[in-house]
């Protein structure tokens, strides 16, 4: 998911997983890494999780040196964006003149590119309810390249299925929060909530093992296992649990008074942020 290039031309014309385009990006394309600078790039939890074990870095340790937070104004919910270098060109910190050193982690944007999503619900599977977008940026000449895709096919070439469906549960809260009344907010402690389950998986990792979680949200001791040993299986029971605190889903059991108890218990163990 990712918020617009405010540079971008975005063409009103809506694609849907079997339309066809043609588009090639390498070193021979003339604008070969320009899309890499002056961009703005929202980051999904799994592309939190890849790029931190890619680095060898916590999560907390990422998010400091290489994210700044927002709060996106449609949701009211803090969002982390890629820090950009304070170069001329603001450009990313893992782009080279000869390409991204971090390829094959990359973030979802950058592999959706040159295509956008106009709809972040996935409700029925990876591809999800909404429609797709070519991002024309003037610079670009991949689009003169003679590669012809479906979108369904750039989008399994670029492994953003993957990333769409590990990251599911988290773009059906975000659009489900989209969809309140601008007169119903969260509150600071539950966005705290929000922040450390969707990017700071380490500490939600010592959330759940290190302090009375476990007790107060019964968990069968498969799923426990799961979660241990997984981060990615850890985000996705994170996901639910925080669907069922934050929009009152019975996705566990829990007993009276447990969402207040949880929204303390993380303001008591410092900001998420």
């Amino acid at each position: 998911m990712s918020q617009e290039n405010p540079m971008a031309g975005i063409e009103p014309v809506r694609l849907g997983p079997n339309s066809r385009f043609t588009f090639e990006c390498h070193k021979g394309v003339s604008c070969f890494t320009q899309c890499c600078r002056g961009i703005n790039i929202v980051l999904t939890p799994y592309d939190i999780i890849r790029l931190k074990n890619r680095l060898g870095l916590s999560s907390e340790e990422f998010l400091a040196i290489y994210t700044q937070l927002e709060i996106w104004e449609k949701t009211d919910l803090p969002v982390v964006t890629l820090k950009l270098l304070d170069d001329e060109q603001e450009s990313c910190p893992f782009v080279r003149d000869d390409g991204c050193i971090i390829y094959t982690d990359r973030p979802s944007t950058c592999r959706y590119y040159p295509l956008g999503v106009a709809s972040l619900s996935h409700k029925e599977g990876a591809d999800g309810e909404g429609f797709y977008f070519f991002v024309n940026e003037p610079h670009c000449k991949g689009f003169e390249e003679k590669k012809e895709w479906t979108i369904q096919e750039w989008r399994e070439d670029q492994g953003v299925d993957i990333h769409d469906e590990i990251n599911a549960e988290w773009t059906d809260l975000v659009v489900r929060k989209r969809s309140f009344p601008s007169s119903i907010q969260l509150t600071e402690k539950s966005k705290q909530l929000f922040f450390m389950v969707s990017y700071n998986i380490d500490k939600f990792k010592s959330f759940v093992f290190e302090s009375s979680f476990l007790q107060r949200v019964p968990t069968p001791p498969e799923t426990v296992e799961k979660i241990r040993e997984s981060e990615i299986e850890l985000l996705k029971f994170g996901l639910q649990w925080l669907k069922g605190i934050l929009f009152n889903q019975e996705n566990f059991q829990k007993s009276p008074g447990a969402e207040a108890e949880q929204a303390e218990k993380v303001a008591e163990q410092g900001q998420a942020s």
